[in-house]
C-alpha cells in the first residue's frame, strides 16, 4: 500500500542538522505513526513520503520554509520578569506557554537581564534545514474515527 492522503503511516526516523548533530530520533521508541495529509508532520517530510510504501527508505533535506519556517525576529521581545509569577528562577532555555491574541503559544527564554526577560516565540528549529533518514514501517487505511479526528488514535 502506498502512502497517500488518509493513510496511517508508521515511520522510524533520525533527524540531523547540516552539521550532522542528531536532533531527534525514534530509535529506542515505537515508530512514529501519523495520518498522512492531515498536517500532523512538517510539509516537506510529508511530501517526501508521498507514494512510498512499507520497507522504503528516504533520506531528505527539508528547507526551513517546508519545515518550521524562517526565523522571525518580531517574535522575540522583552517582557517584565513579573509576568512569570510563581517561578523562582528564570534561565535561558526555559520554555513557557503564553496566552496571546492568536491563542496559546510556546515561548523560550533567551536572556534574563535584571527585571527584563527576552522571550522568543519562534519554533526552536525555525530557520534550520532538517535532514531526515526515514524507514517506512507500515502503511494502513485510517479508521473512520481517525479520519474524523484528524490524527492517529493508536499505532495498531
Amino acid at each position: 500500500m502506498q502512502i497517500a492522503k488518509d493513510k496511517v503511516v508508521s515511520i522510524e526516523y533520525s533527524l540531523k542538522d547540516d552539521e550532522g548533530t542528531l536532533l531527534d530520533t525514534s530509535e529506542g521508541r515505537d515508530p512514529l505513526a501519523y495520518l498522512h495529509g492531515a498536517g500532523n508532520i512538517i510539509p516537506g517530510l510529508e511530501s517526501a513520503l508521498e507514494g512510498k510504501q512499507t520497507g522504503d527508505s528516504v533520506d531528505v533535506r527539508i528547507n526551513p520554509e517546508d519545515a518550521y519556517g524562517e526565523r522571525n525576529d518580531q517574535l522575540q521581545q522583552v517582557v517584565p520578569k513579573e509576568l512569570f509569577q510563581g517561578v523562582d528562577t528564570l534561565e535561558p532555555g526555559m520554555q513557557f506557554q503564553a496566552q496571546t491574541e492568536a491563542g496559546a503559544q510556546i515561548v523560550t527564554i533567551k536572556e534574563v537581564d535584571g527585571d527584563n526577560v527576552t522571550v522568543d516565540a519562534n519554533h526552536p528549529l525555525a530557520g534550520v534545514p532538517l535532514n531526515f533518514s526515514v524507514n517506512v514501517v507500515e502503511v494502513r487505511d485510517a479508521t473512520a474515527e481517525e479520519l474524523e479526528h484528524g490524527h492517529v488514535h493508536n499505532a495498531q
